[in-house]
């Protein structure tokens, strides 16, 4: 797991969290902000996977040369 997974999957909770209390509180503002911080650590979090991916077929490459 590299640190853009680990950042992303922290967004994405503090998101949700973020979410929930605007709606306990009855704020559209944090709730629409915690919706933003989750799609961030969504795309980051993928970013992270992605760059994972690459480093996979790089070390399968380097296996079969």
């Amino acid at each position: 797991m590299n640190k853009n997974q680990v950042k992303g999957v922290a967004k994405d909770i503090a998101g949700t969290v973020q979410e929930g209390a605007g709606k306990l509180v009855g704020s559209k503002e944090q709730q629409i902000k915690g919706i933003d911080k989750q799609l961030s650590g969504k795309v980051e979090k993928n970013f992270g996977d992605a760059k994972e991916a690459v480093k996979e077929v790089i070390r399968q490459a380097n296996k079969h040369s």
